[in-house]
Protein backbone atom coordinates (compact mmCIF):
# COMPACT_ATOMS: atom_id res chain seq x y z
CA UNK A 1 0.00 0.00 0.00
CA UNK A 2 1.56 3.45 -0.92
CA UNK A 3 1.84 6.13 1.11
CA UNK A 4 -0.88 7.57 -0.71
CA UNK A 5 -3.44 5.24 0.29
CA UNK A 6 -2.91 4.57 3.29
CA UNK A 7 -3.17 8.25 4.50
CA UNK A 8 -6.21 8.17 2.80
CA UNK A 9 -7.21 5.08 4.54
CA UNK A 10 -6.39 6.87 7.69
CA UNK A 11 -8.52 9.64 6.69
CA UNK A 12 -11.73 7.80 6.36
CA UNK A 13 -11.24 6.07 9.51
CA UNK A 14 -11.21 8.95 11.39
CA UNK A 15 -14.33 10.40 9.67
CA UNK A 16 -16.03 7.36 10.47
CA UNK A 17 -14.95 7.74 13.94
CA UNK A 18 -16.01 11.16 14.45
CA UNK A 19 -19.22 9.80 12.86
CA UNK A 20 -19.72 7.27 15.50
CA UNK A 21 -18.81 9.79 17.99
CA UNK A 22 -21.24 12.49 17.25
CA UNK A 23 -24.20 9.97 16.91
CA UNK A 24 -22.61 8.64 20.25
CA UNK A 25 -23.19 12.29 21.47
CA UNK A 26 -26.54 12.58 20.13
CA UNK A 27 -28.12 8.74 21.32
CA UNK A 28 -26.51 10.26 25.22
CA UNK A 29 -28.22 13.48 24.72
CA UNK A 30 -31.29 12.11 23.09
CA UNK A 31 -31.22 9.75 26.20
CA UNK A 32 -30.30 12.81 28.71
CA UNK A 33 -33.45 14.60 27.52
CA UNK A 34 -35.77 11.38 27.36
CA UNK A 35 -34.93 11.32 31.15
CA UNK A 36 -35.71 14.65 32.28
CA UNK A 37 -38.97 14.80 30.31
CA UNK A 38 -39.83 11.44 31.76
CA UNK A 39 -38.79 13.51 35.21
CA UNK A 40 -40.62 16.05 35.01
CA UNK A 41 -43.47 14.45 32.96
CA UNK A 42 -44.06 12.48 36.67
CA UNK A 43 -43.90 15.62 38.36
CA UNK A 44 -47.02 16.83 35.85
CA UNK A 45 -44.98 19.58 34.86
CA UNK A 46 -44.39 20.39 30.65
CA UNK A 47 -42.05 23.81 29.90
CA UNK A 48 -43.56 26.02 26.95
CA UNK A 49 -40.99 29.31 26.61
CA UNK A 50 -41.44 31.79 28.69
CA UNK A 51 -43.86 34.80 26.38
CA UNK A 52 -46.44 37.63 27.69
CA UNK A 53 -50.00 36.71 27.59
CA UNK A 54 -53.40 38.50 28.35
CA UNK A 55 -55.63 37.63 31.24
CA UNK A 56 -59.00 36.60 29.81
CA UNK A 57 -62.20 35.15 31.05
CA UNK A 58 -65.93 35.65 31.13
CA UNK A 59 -66.30 37.63 34.13
CA UNK A 60 -64.56 41.14 34.40
CA UNK A 61 -61.87 39.89 36.87
CA UNK A 62 -59.63 36.92 36.35
CA UNK A 63 -58.92 34.02 39.38
CA UNK A 64 -55.05 33.63 40.46
CA UNK A 65 -54.23 30.53 42.42
CA UNK A 66 -51.47 29.23 44.51
CA UNK A 67 -51.07 25.14 44.14
CA UNK A 68 -49.48 22.60 46.08
CA UNK A 69 -50.86 20.42 49.34
CA UNK A 70 -52.87 21.29 51.35
CA UNK A 71 -51.90 22.39 54.67
CA UNK A 72 -54.08 19.95 56.63
CA UNK A 73 -53.36 17.03 54.53
CA UNK A 74 -51.62 14.43 57.36
CA UNK A 75 -54.71 15.10 58.94
CA UNK A 76 -56.80 13.73 56.64
CA UNK A 77 -58.22 10.18 57.48
CA UNK A 78 -57.66 7.17 55.23
CA UNK A 79 -61.48 6.98 54.85
CA UNK A 80 -61.67 10.33 54.18
CA UNK A 81 -58.67 9.98 51.77
CA UNK A 82 -60.60 7.39 49.72
CA UNK A 83 -63.87 9.70 49.33
CA UNK A 84 -61.50 12.69 48.51
CA UNK A 85 -59.07 11.29 46.34
CA UNK A 86 -56.77 12.93 48.34
CA UNK A 87 -54.40 9.40 48.64
CA UNK A 88 -53.86 9.71 44.72
CA UNK A 89 -53.97 13.55 44.04
CA UNK A 90 -53.15 15.82 47.25
CA UNK A 91 -52.45 18.88 45.22
CA UNK A 92 -54.96 21.39 45.20
CA UNK A 93 -55.46 24.95 43.75
CA UNK A 94 -56.47 27.56 46.16
CA UNK A 95 -57.47 31.35 44.97
CA UNK A 96 -55.67 34.12 46.26
CA UNK A 97 -56.55 36.88 43.91
CA UNK A 98 -58.06 38.20 41.17
CA UNK A 99 -57.02 40.07 38.31
CA UNK A 100 -58.70 42.27 36.14
CA UNK A 101 -59.57 40.96 32.21
CA UNK A 102 -57.36 41.85 30.13
CA UNK A 103 -54.56 42.45 32.31
CA UNK A 104 -51.04 41.34 30.58
CA UNK A 105 -48.73 38.42 32.21
CA UNK A 106 -45.87 36.54 31.66
CA UNK A 107 -46.15 33.38 31.30
CA UNK A 108 -43.85 30.87 32.67
CA UNK A 109 -42.41 27.05 32.34
CA UNK A 110 -44.57 25.32 34.45
CA UNK A 111 -48.04 23.70 33.59
CA UNK A 112 -49.75 21.78 36.41
CA UNK A 113 -52.69 19.82 36.13
CA UNK A 114 -55.29 19.94 38.83
CA UNK A 115 -58.10 18.12 39.27
CA UNK A 116 -58.40 17.80 35.43
CA UNK A 117 -58.01 21.78 34.98
CA UNK A 118 -55.14 22.76 33.36
CA UNK A 119 -52.81 25.72 35.53
CA UNK A 120 -50.30 27.93 34.23
CA UNK A 121 -47.11 29.21 36.05
CA UNK A 122 -47.09 33.03 35.67
CA UNK A 123 -45.48 36.59 37.04
CA UNK A 124 -46.28 40.19 36.56
CA UNK A 125 -50.24 39.55 38.21
CA UNK A 126 -49.05 42.92 40.33
CA UNK A 127 -50.44 40.47 43.34
CA UNK A 128 -48.27 40.92 46.76
CA UNK A 129 -46.04 38.30 47.57
CA UNK A 130 -46.19 37.19 43.84
CA UNK A 131 -44.01 34.08 43.91
CA UNK A 132 -45.00 30.59 42.06
CA UNK A 133 -48.77 31.90 41.09
CA UNK A 134 -50.85 30.30 38.55
CA UNK A 135 -53.76 30.85 36.22
CA UNK A 136 -56.16 28.45 34.64
CA UNK A 137 -55.10 27.95 30.93
CA UNK A 138 -57.96 28.72 29.36
CA UNK A 139 -57.60 32.11 30.97
CA UNK A 140 -54.45 33.43 29.28
CA UNK A 141 -55.00 34.09 25.50
CA UNK A 142 -52.19 35.54 23.29
CA UNK A 143 -54.12 38.60 21.70
CA UNK A 144 -56.07 41.31 23.84
CA UNK A 145 -58.94 41.27 21.27
CA UNK A 146 -59.50 37.64 22.88
CA UNK A 147 -59.88 38.17 26.53
CA UNK A 148 -63.48 38.80 26.25
CA UNK A 149 -64.75 35.13 25.99
CA UNK A 150 -68.67 35.73 26.97
CA UNK A 151 -70.70 34.20 23.81
CA UNK A 152 -73.95 34.67 25.72
CA UNK A 153 -75.57 37.08 27.97
CA UNK A 154 -78.60 37.36 30.19
CA UNK A 155 -80.56 40.44 30.51
CA UNK A 156 -80.49 41.08 34.75
CA UNK A 157 -81.97 44.68 33.95
CA UNK A 158 -84.55 45.70 31.22
CA UNK A 159 -82.46 46.74 28.23
CA UNK A 160 -82.80 48.56 25.16
CA UNK A 161 -80.96 47.64 21.68
CA UNK A 162 -79.52 50.10 20.23
CA UNK A 163 -78.87 49.85 16.17
CA UNK A 164 -75.54 51.44 16.66
CA UNK A 165 -72.18 50.74 17.94
CA UNK A 166 -73.80 54.33 19.67
CA UNK A 167 -75.83 56.95 19.76
CA UNK A 168 -79.55 56.99 20.81
CA UNK A 169 -81.12 54.36 17.32
CA UNK A 170 -83.15 51.95 19.19
CA UNK A 171 -83.37 48.72 17.34
CA UNK A 172 -85.68 46.63 20.06
CA UNK A 173 -85.86 46.05 23.69
CA UNK A 174 -84.77 42.83 25.97
CA UNK A 175 -87.08 42.13 29.02
CA UNK A 176 -85.53 40.51 32.17
CA UNK A 177 -84.30 37.20 32.02
CA UNK A 178 -83.44 37.21 27.96
CA UNK A 179 -80.64 35.54 26.37
CA UNK A 180 -78.56 37.22 23.95
CA UNK A 181 -76.35 35.56 21.86
CA UNK A 182 -72.57 37.55 22.05
CA UNK A 183 -71.22 38.28 18.49
CA UNK A 184 -68.81 41.20 19.73
CA UNK A 185 -68.16 44.33 21.84
CA UNK A 186 -67.37 48.26 21.59
CA UNK A 187 -64.64 48.18 24.02
CA UNK A 188 -63.99 46.87 27.88
CA UNK A 189 -63.82 49.47 30.72
CA UNK A 190 -60.78 49.88 33.19
CA UNK A 191 -62.60 47.31 35.62
CA UNK A 192 -62.29 44.28 33.17
CA UNK A 193 -66.32 45.10 32.68
CA UNK A 194 -67.92 45.13 29.06
CA UNK A 195 -69.17 48.76 27.87
CA UNK A 196 -71.93 47.69 25.37
CA UNK A 197 -72.10 43.56 23.75
CA UNK A 198 -72.82 43.40 20.58
CA UNK A 199 -75.48 40.82 20.41
CA UNK A 200 -78.47 38.34 18.29
CA UNK A 201 -81.67 39.00 19.03
CA UNK A 202 -85.01 37.73 18.03
CA UNK A 203 -87.18 40.02 15.45
CA UNK A 204 -90.11 38.45 13.50
CA UNK A 205 -88.62 37.92 10.36
CA UNK A 206 -85.51 36.00 11.66
CA UNK A 207 -82.61 37.76 13.94
CA UNK A 208 -81.00 40.77 13.87
CA UNK A 209 -77.79 42.51 15.52
CA UNK A 210 -77.54 45.24 18.36
CA UNK A 211 -75.84 46.66 21.05
CA UNK A 212 -76.59 46.34 25.19
CA UNK A 213 -75.12 47.97 28.07
CA UNK A 214 -72.86 45.33 29.91
CA UNK A 215 -74.00 46.97 33.14
CA UNK A 216 -77.66 45.37 32.33
CA UNK A 217 -76.44 41.90 31.68
CA UNK A 218 -75.48 39.19 33.53
CA UNK A 219 -73.91 35.38 33.08
CA UNK A 220 -76.57 33.25 34.07
CA UNK A 221 -80.51 32.69 33.78
CA UNK A 222 -80.68 32.27 37.48
CA UNK A 223 -79.06 35.22 38.67
CA UNK A 224 -81.28 37.28 35.56
CA UNK A 225 -84.31 36.29 36.71
CA UNK A 226 -83.34 37.19 40.18
CA UNK A 227 -85.25 39.73 41.96
CA UNK A 228 -82.72 42.39 43.73
CA UNK A 229 -83.55 42.54 47.58
CA UNK A 230 -80.13 44.07 49.60
CA UNK A 231 -81.79 45.91 51.99
CA UNK A 232 -85.07 44.74 51.86
CA UNK A 233 -85.89 46.88 48.62
CA UNK A 234 -88.17 43.68 47.00
CA UNK A 235 -89.88 42.94 50.12
CA UNK A 236 -90.85 46.87 50.83
CA UNK A 237 -92.02 47.21 47.35
CA UNK A 238 -94.14 44.49 47.27
CA UNK A 239 -96.18 46.07 49.75
CA UNK A 240 -96.73 48.65 48.19
CA UNK A 241 -100.07 48.50 47.31
CA UNK A 242 -103.13 50.53 46.37
CA UNK A 243 -106.14 49.71 47.33
CA UNK A 244 -107.91 48.24 44.07
CA UNK A 245 -105.55 47.91 40.66
CA UNK A 246 -105.05 51.23 39.12
CA UNK A 247 -103.83 49.55 35.84
CA UNK A 248 -100.48 51.20 36.54
CA UNK A 249 -98.20 47.68 36.64
CA UNK A 250 -97.07 46.42 40.16
CA UNK A 251 -93.95 48.31 41.97
CA UNK A 252 -92.31 44.75 42.36
CA UNK A 253 -92.44 44.41 38.96
CA UNK A 254 -89.67 47.16 38.24
CA UNK A 255 -85.65 46.88 38.82
CA UNK A 256 -84.17 48.14 41.74
CA UNK A 257 -80.27 46.98 41.52
CA UNK A 258 -78.16 49.38 42.90
CA UNK A 259 -75.82 51.41 40.54
CA UNK A 260 -73.01 53.75 41.41
CA UNK A 261 -73.71 57.75 41.06
CA UNK A 262 -72.20 59.20 37.35
CA UNK A 263 -69.32 61.19 38.24
CA UNK A 264 -69.23 63.87 34.88
CA UNK A 265 -65.29 64.81 34.41
CA UNK A 266 -65.26 68.29 35.06
CA UNK A 267 -68.48 68.88 35.79
CA UNK A 268 -69.54 68.55 39.46
CA UNK A 269 -73.58 67.54 40.30
CA UNK A 270 -75.90 70.10 41.73
CA UNK A 271 -76.77 68.47 44.99
CA UNK A 272 -78.21 71.12 46.93
CA UNK A 273 -80.12 73.68 44.47
CA UNK A 274 -81.35 76.55 45.44
CA UNK A 275 -82.82 77.32 41.74
CA UNK A 276 -84.77 79.54 40.04
CA UNK A 277 -87.59 78.51 36.92
CA UNK A 278 -87.29 80.75 33.90
CA UNK A 279 -89.39 79.59 30.97
CA UNK A 280 -88.48 80.20 27.33
CA UNK A 281 -89.27 83.76 27.56
CA UNK A 282 -87.50 84.50 30.42
CA UNK A 283 -84.70 82.50 29.17
CA UNK A 284 -84.45 84.05 26.01
CA UNK A 285 -84.11 88.06 27.67
CA UNK A 286 -83.01 87.20 31.36
CA UNK A 287 -81.32 90.97 32.64
CA UNK A 288 -83.75 91.50 35.02
CA UNK A 289 -83.43 87.94 36.50
CA UNK A 290 -79.70 87.91 36.10
CA UNK A 291 -80.43 91.24 38.94
CA UNK A 292 -81.87 88.50 41.53
CA UNK A 293 -79.42 86.07 40.97
CA UNK A 294 -76.73 88.14 41.66
CA UNK A 295 -78.46 89.77 44.85
CA UNK A 296 -78.81 86.40 46.27
CA UNK A 297 -77.04 82.94 46.16
CA UNK A 298 -79.08 81.26 43.68
CA UNK A 299 -77.09 78.84 42.44
CA UNK A 300 -79.51 76.95 39.24
CA UNK A 301 -81.21 77.60 36.78
CA UNK A 302 -84.48 75.82 35.54
CA UNK A 303 -84.59 76.85 31.73
CA UNK A 304 -87.74 75.90 29.38
CA UNK A 305 -86.03 73.44 26.39
CA UNK A 306 -89.89 72.66 25.18
CA UNK A 307 -92.99 72.77 26.82
CA UNK A 308 -95.31 72.62 24.30
CA UNK A 309 -93.52 75.07 22.26
CA UNK A 310 -89.52 74.89 21.26
CA UNK A 311 -87.48 77.83 22.70
CA UNK A 312 -85.39 77.80 19.31
CA UNK A 313 -85.92 75.56 16.20
CA UNK A 314 -84.12 72.61 16.59
CA UNK A 315 -82.30 70.68 14.26
CA UNK A 316 -83.79 67.80 15.77
CA UNK A 317 -87.52 69.02 15.68
CA UNK A 318 -86.63 69.70 12.04
CA UNK A 319 -86.08 65.94 11.27
CA UNK A 320 -88.38 64.23 13.86
CA UNK A 321 -91.28 67.42 14.94
CA UNK A 322 -91.55 69.78 11.55
CA UNK A 323 -94.29 71.76 13.16
CA UNK A 324 -92.30 72.16 16.65
CA UNK A 325 -89.44 73.65 14.54
CA UNK A 326 -91.91 75.67 12.60
CA UNK A 327 -93.80 76.63 15.59
CA UNK A 328 -90.40 77.47 18.25
CA UNK A 329 -90.10 80.65 20.03
CA UNK A 330 -87.30 82.27 18.88
CA UNK A 331 -83.86 81.93 16.88
CA UNK A 332 -81.20 79.77 17.89
CA UNK A 333 -78.55 83.07 18.19
CA UNK A 334 -81.36 85.01 20.39
CA UNK A 335 -81.35 82.13 22.97
CA UNK A 336 -77.90 81.29 22.83
CA UNK A 337 -77.61 84.99 23.75
CA UNK A 338 -79.66 84.57 26.69
CA UNK A 339 -78.51 81.51 27.97
CA UNK A 340 -75.25 82.69 27.38
CA UNK A 341 -75.58 85.55 29.81
CA UNK A 342 -77.00 83.05 32.26
CA UNK A 343 -74.09 80.92 32.32
CA UNK A 344 -72.04 84.03 32.62
CA UNK A 345 -73.47 84.46 36.36
CA UNK A 346 -71.92 81.03 37.17
CA UNK A 347 -75.42 79.05 38.03
CA UNK A 348 -75.61 75.30 37.46
CA UNK A 349 -77.84 75.12 34.31
CA UNK A 350 -80.54 72.92 33.70
CA UNK A 351 -82.64 72.60 30.81
CA UNK A 352 -86.23 71.42 30.78
CA UNK A 353 -88.22 68.73 28.32
CA UNK A 354 -91.68 68.07 28.93
CA UNK A 355 -91.39 65.02 27.01
CA UNK A 356 -94.97 62.74 26.86
CA UNK A 357 -97.42 65.67 26.41
CA UNK A 358 -96.47 67.27 23.25
CA UNK A 359 -99.65 68.18 20.99
CA UNK A 360 -97.25 69.76 18.23
CA UNK A 361 -95.74 66.10 17.92
CA UNK A 362 -98.84 64.49 18.12
CA UNK A 363 -100.03 66.04 15.07
CA UNK A 364 -96.69 65.15 13.30
CA UNK A 365 -97.08 61.55 14.48
CA UNK A 366 -100.45 60.47 15.57
CA UNK A 367 -99.34 56.98 14.92
CA UNK A 368 -97.11 57.15 18.18
CA UNK A 369 -99.73 58.60 20.64
CA UNK A 370 -102.64 56.84 22.85
CA UNK A 371 -105.75 56.93 20.80
CA UNK A 372 -108.78 57.15 23.08
CA UNK A 373 -112.13 58.36 22.40
CA UNK A 374 -111.50 58.68 18.73
CA UNK A 375 -108.43 61.32 19.50
CA UNK A 376 -104.46 61.14 19.57
CA UNK A 377 -102.88 63.95 21.12
CA UNK A 378 -100.85 62.41 23.73
CA UNK A 379 -97.81 60.79 22.52
CA UNK A 380 -97.38 57.09 24.33
CA UNK A 381 -94.57 56.44 26.89
CA UNK A 382 -94.37 52.97 25.58
CA UNK A 383 -93.15 54.84 22.24
CA UNK A 384 -89.44 54.40 21.26
CA UNK A 385 -89.95 57.24 18.86
CA UNK A 386 -91.23 59.45 20.99
CA UNK A 387 -88.28 58.28 23.26
CA UNK A 388 -85.76 58.83 21.02
CA UNK A 389 -86.76 62.43 19.39
CA UNK A 390 -86.66 63.58 23.32
CA UNK A 391 -83.44 62.05 23.59
CA UNK A 392 -81.99 63.13 20.37
CA UNK A 393 -82.81 66.70 21.39
CA UNK A 394 -81.36 67.17 24.54
CA UNK A 395 -78.02 65.78 23.20
CA UNK A 396 -78.77 68.63 20.95
CA UNK A 397 -79.08 71.36 23.72
CA UNK A 398 -75.97 70.07 25.67
CA UNK A 399 -73.92 70.34 22.12
CA UNK A 400 -75.28 73.64 21.68
CA UNK A 401 -75.47 75.39 24.96
CA UNK A 402 -73.99 72.96 27.64
CA UNK A 403 -76.60 72.51 29.98
CA UNK A 404 -75.32 70.92 32.80
CA UNK A 405 -78.50 68.65 33.62
CA UNK A 406 -80.92 67.73 31.11
CA UNK A 407 -85.29 68.13 33.66
CA UNK A 408 -87.92 65.87 31.80
CA UNK A 409 -90.63 66.97 32.83
CA UNK A 410 -94.25 64.91 32.42
CA UNK A 411 -92.51 61.43 32.20
CA UNK A 412 -95.66 59.57 32.41
CA UNK A 413 -98.70 58.46 30.97
CA UNK A 414 -102.08 60.87 30.99
CA UNK A 415 -103.45 62.00 34.60
CA UNK A 416 -106.90 60.21 33.25
CA UNK A 417 -104.73 56.74 32.43
CA UNK A 418 -107.08 54.52 34.85
CA UNK A 419 -110.09 55.58 32.65
CA UNK A 420 -108.57 54.56 29.80
CA UNK A 421 -107.10 51.67 30.68
CA UNK A 422 -110.36 50.40 31.85
CA UNK A 423 -112.06 50.93 28.12
CA UNK A 424 -110.97 48.37 25.90
CA UNK A 425 -111.00 50.36 22.91
CA UNK A 426 -108.06 52.34 24.08
CA UNK A 427 -104.87 51.88 22.34
CA UNK A 428 -101.85 52.39 24.10
CA UNK A 429 -99.22 51.41 21.38
CA UNK A 430 -97.85 48.77 23.62
CA UNK A 431 -95.22 47.54 21.49
CA UNK A 432 -93.45 45.37 24.22
CA UNK A 433 -96.02 44.60 26.49
CA UNK A 434 -94.78 46.32 29.56
CA UNK A 435 -96.13 48.06 32.43
CA UNK A 436 -97.38 51.35 32.52
CA UNK A 437 -94.67 51.66 35.30
CA UNK A 438 -91.97 49.78 33.81
CA UNK A 439 -92.40 51.59 30.21
CA UNK A 440 -91.65 54.85 32.72
CA UNK A 441 -88.92 53.39 34.20
CA UNK A 442 -87.22 51.97 30.97
CA UNK A 443 -87.21 55.51 29.46
CA UNK A 444 -85.35 56.72 32.74
CA UNK A 445 -82.65 53.97 31.95
CA UNK A 446 -82.45 54.75 28.42
CA UNK A 447 -82.57 58.93 28.83
CA UNK A 448 -79.97 58.25 31.60
CA UNK A 449 -77.54 56.15 29.91
CA UNK A 450 -77.69 58.79 26.43
CA UNK A 451 -77.54 62.13 29.04
CA UNK A 452 -74.78 60.97 31.12
CA UNK A 453 -72.53 60.12 27.83
CA UNK A 454 -73.50 63.35 26.42
CA UNK A 455 -72.06 64.67 29.16
CA UNK A 456 -74.48 66.10 31.42
CA UNK A 457 -76.76 65.11 34.52
CA UNK A 458 -80.29 63.66 34.19
CA UNK A 459 -83.20 64.08 36.55
CA UNK A 460 -86.85 63.77 36.33
CA UNK A 461 -90.04 65.34 37.18
CA UNK A 462 -93.30 63.65 39.05
CA UNK A 463 -96.37 64.11 40.65
CA UNK A 464 -96.62 64.24 44.56
CA UNK A 465 -98.22 61.26 44.61
CA UNK A 466 -95.99 59.00 43.39
CA UNK A 467 -94.67 59.14 46.76
CA UNK A 468 -97.24 57.73 48.73
CA UNK A 469 -96.36 53.88 48.41
CA UNK A 470 -98.03 52.75 45.28
CA UNK A 471 -97.68 51.81 41.73
CA UNK A 472 -99.82 54.90 40.26
CA UNK A 473 -102.04 55.27 37.26
CA UNK A 474 -100.08 56.94 34.92
CA UNK A 475 -96.65 54.73 35.99
CA UNK A 476 -94.93 57.14 38.49
CA UNK A 477 -93.60 55.00 41.35
CA UNK A 478 -90.65 56.89 43.19
CA UNK A 479 -88.05 54.26 44.22
CA UNK A 480 -88.39 52.97 40.68
CA UNK A 481 -87.29 56.83 39.17
CA UNK A 482 -84.82 57.85 42.19
CA UNK A 483 -82.89 54.32 41.37
CA UNK A 484 -82.01 55.70 38.19
CA UNK A 485 -81.75 59.54 37.86
CA UNK A 486 -79.56 62.14 39.22
CA UNK A 487 -82.34 64.13 40.66
CA UNK A 488 -85.99 63.46 41.55
CA UNK A 489 -88.40 66.57 41.30
CA UNK A 490 -91.54 66.16 42.79
CA UNK A 491 -94.42 68.68 42.55
CA UNK A 492 -96.22 68.59 46.05
CA UNK A 493 -97.79 72.14 45.76
CA UNK A 494 -99.94 72.92 48.37
CA UNK A 495 -102.95 73.80 46.50
CA UNK A 496 -102.31 70.11 45.38
CA UNK A 497 -101.47 68.19 48.14
CA UNK A 498 -103.05 67.51 51.80
CA UNK A 499 -106.82 68.15 50.78
CA UNK A 500 -109.29 71.62 51.39
CA UNK A 501 -107.50 73.99 52.64
CA UNK A 502 -104.02 73.00 52.80
CA UNK A 503 -102.34 75.94 51.25
CA UNK A 504 -102.92 77.77 54.54
CA UNK A 505 -100.53 75.52 56.52
CA UNK A 506 -97.78 75.34 53.74
CA UNK A 507 -95.14 74.12 56.71
CA UNK A 508 -97.21 71.30 57.65
CA UNK A 509 -98.40 70.17 54.30
CA UNK A 510 -95.32 69.93 52.79
CA UNK A 511 -93.59 68.45 56.21
CA UNK A 512 -96.68 65.81 55.95
CA UNK A 513 -95.20 64.66 52.27
CA UNK A 514 -91.92 65.23 52.49
CA UNK A 515 -91.64 62.73 55.55
CA UNK A 516 -93.77 59.66 52.81
CA UNK A 517 -91.11 60.97 50.21
CA UNK A 518 -87.72 60.54 52.74
CA UNK A 519 -89.91 56.68 53.25
CA UNK A 520 -89.59 56.30 49.65
CA UNK A 521 -85.59 57.47 49.54
CA UNK A 522 -85.01 55.33 52.11
CA UNK A 523 -86.01 52.31 50.13
CA UNK A 524 -82.88 52.53 48.10
CA UNK A 525 -78.57 51.78 48.80
CA UNK A 526 -78.05 55.25 46.67
CA UNK A 527 -81.35 57.17 45.94
CA UNK A 528 -81.66 60.54 43.66
CA UNK A 529 -81.40 63.92 45.11
CA UNK A 530 -84.62 64.99 46.02
CA UNK A 531 -84.82 68.31 45.04
CA UNK A 532 -88.16 69.40 44.92
CA UNK A 533 -90.69 72.39 43.42
CA UNK A 534 -92.51 74.30 45.58
CA UNK A 535 -95.33 76.34 45.43
CA UNK A 536 -93.86 79.63 44.34
CA UNK A 537 -97.68 81.14 43.02
CA UNK A 538 -100.45 82.91 45.00
CA UNK A 539 -103.19 79.68 46.21
CA UNK A 540 -105.55 77.80 45.42
CA UNK A 541 -104.23 78.28 42.19
CA UNK A 542 -107.85 78.20 40.60
CA UNK A 543 -109.43 81.14 43.28
CA UNK A 544 -106.53 82.76 44.93
CA UNK A 545 -106.88 83.73 48.36
CA UNK A 546 -103.84 82.77 50.27
CA UNK A 547 -100.43 85.05 49.21
CA UNK A 548 -97.65 83.61 49.02
CA UNK A 549 -94.37 85.64 49.63
CA UNK A 550 -90.83 84.93 51.62
CA UNK A 551 -92.91 83.16 54.63
CA UNK A 552 -94.91 80.61 52.75
CA UNK A 553 -91.78 79.70 50.42
CA UNK A 554 -89.35 79.83 53.23
CA UNK A 555 -91.74 77.59 55.82
CA UNK A 556 -91.94 74.80 53.08
CA UNK A 557 -87.85 74.90 52.77
CA UNK A 558 -87.81 73.99 56.02
CA UNK A 559 -90.36 71.55 55.83
CA UNK A 560 -88.35 69.74 53.41
CA UNK A 561 -85.13 69.77 55.40
CA UNK A 562 -87.08 68.95 58.40
CA UNK A 563 -88.26 65.55 56.71
CA UNK A 564 -85.39 64.78 55.53
CA UNK A 565 -84.91 65.86 52.02
CA UNK A 566 -81.53 67.68 51.51
CA UNK A 567 -81.81 68.40 47.38
CA UNK A 568 -82.63 71.37 47.41
CA UNK A 569 -85.64 73.27 45.73
CA UNK A 570 -87.34 75.24 42.82
CA UNK A 571 -90.39 77.54 43.38
CA UNK A 572 -92.61 77.21 40.18
CA UNK A 573 -94.21 79.89 39.13
CA UNK A 574 -95.30 78.95 35.26
CA UNK A 575 -95.18 83.30 34.19
CA UNK A 576 -91.84 84.00 36.14
CA UNK A 577 -93.56 86.99 37.97
CA UNK A 578 -90.80 89.36 38.22
CA UNK A 579 -92.62 91.14 41.05
CA UNK A 580 -93.54 87.68 43.01
CA UNK A 581 -89.71 86.71 42.47
CA UNK A 582 -88.68 90.06 44.19
CA UNK A 583 -91.44 89.47 46.75
CA UNK A 584 -89.70 86.25 47.91
CA UNK A 585 -85.75 86.77 46.92
CA UNK A 586 -84.31 86.05 50.01
CA UNK A 587 -85.40 82.30 49.73
CA UNK A 588 -82.40 81.83 47.34
CA UNK A 589 -79.75 83.03 50.16
CA UNK A 590 -78.03 80.18 52.17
Amino acid sequence: MTGKERNATEQAEKKRALRLRRIRDCVVIFVCLAMIIAYISSLNVITPEPEYVFAGGTSKDVPVFLIGIPLDEEEITEEAAEETGAEDDPVEAVEIGRLVRGTSVKKLIGIKEVDGVMYCRVDNTGLEGAADLYMKLENLVPTADMVVQETEVYVRTPATIYAEESGPSIASFAPKGTCLRVTGYDKMLTDGSVHKYKVEYGKKDGTAEGYVYGKYMTDTEKKAKKAYNKNGVYDKVKKDKYGYDLHGGKAKNLDYYPYERTVIEGKEFCSDARAMYLNCVSAADPDNYIKLIEKTDCNAVVVDIKDGVLAWPAETAKEWSPKSYKTAYTSLKKYRKGIDKLKETGVYMIGRIVVFNDPLYAKDHPEDCIKYGGRSTWPSAYSRDVWEYNVRLAQEAIEEFGFDEIQFDYVRFPENSYEMSRNKKTKFRNVYDEEKGQAIQNFCFYAADQIHEAGAYISVDVFGESAYGYMTAYGQYWPGISNIVDAISAMPYSDHTGGEGAWKNPYNTMKAWAKRAKKQQDYLEHPAAARTWITGYNTPYWAPTENYGEKELKAQIKALKDAGLKGGFIPWNVINDLGKYKQYKKIWNK
